[in-house]
């Protein structure tokens, strides 16, 4: 029988401190998206807010870069929703730390889920952790950082370029690949893990544009994995 779900400061207190060392790697991303939107013209102001209510450091960069003057709303919409796809089935796969949760508690925890959080949130169920603050500890800490690092990049614009190919973007990516290492289970996760990595460099390879592999390699994945898990007895 699973624990039943809790909310506690104690559970909010734990999260920042599992997050804590992730937060440096966010840095040099957000510089870049600091540094992307001055370039395209946004105030201060303007990127603060865009940081705090998007919250989404992909679908920024991508939305910048589809910006102009007028402002293609719709294509800078619908570029940002692609990028954010991934989000949906990862919060469903958190649906247990929420079962019985409303109001704030949700839609906070659930506004604050970033790559990062979702594994480490995947880890502490897996260790039977039901307390859904966790979550919401990782995630307000990372938002408030995240805006902080994006304003910073912005008032840097003038003295400092870091292009989006930076050596240093790899920070990120290395994090987040170390964080799947807690996600393994052992060899039966070879066969979706596999299909969607090969699935996401062969399109990438084919010259797919982002953020179309990494999506198609998450679907595939999931599919495999789904497959795998119902012919399970």
């Amino acid at each position: 029988m699973t624990a039943p779900v809790t909310f506690t400061w104690a559970g909010f207190r734990a999260g920042m401190r599992l997050v804590a060392p992730a937060l440096p790697s966010f840095v040099p991303f957000g510089l870049v998206v600091g540094l992307q939107a001055a370039g395209q013209g946004l105030s201060a102001l303007e990127v603060m807010l865009m940081s705090l209510f998007v919250f989404a450091g992909t679908s920024q960069l991508v939305g910048l870069g589809a910006w102009g003057w007028p402002v293609p709303m719709l294509a800078v919409t619908l570029a940002a929703m692609v990028v954010n796809l991934r989000m949906a089935p990862m919060s469903a796969a958190l649906s247990p730390m929420f079962n019985g949760l409303h109001g704030w508690r949700l839609w906070a925890s659930l506004f604050t889920v970033t790559d990062h959080s979702f594994a480490m949130s995947v880890n502490e169920m897996r260790q039977g952790n039901r307390d859904a603050a966790v979550l919401l500890g990782m995630g307000i800490p990372t938002w408030l950082w995240w805006t902080s690092c994006v304003t910073l990049g912005h008032a840097l614009a003038g003295v400092m370029t870091i292009s989006p190919t930076h050596p240093l973007i790899f920070a990120g990516l290395a994090t987040m690949a170390a964080l799947t290492v807690t996600l393994w289970r052992g060899r039966a996760d070879l066969l979706p893990w596999g299909v969607a990595g090969a699935v996401g460099v062969a399109l990438s390879q084919a010259g797919l544009a982002t953020p179309w592999p990494v999506l198609a390699g998450a679907v595939a994945g999931s599919a495999v994995g789904a497959v795998r898990d119902m012919r399970r007895p």
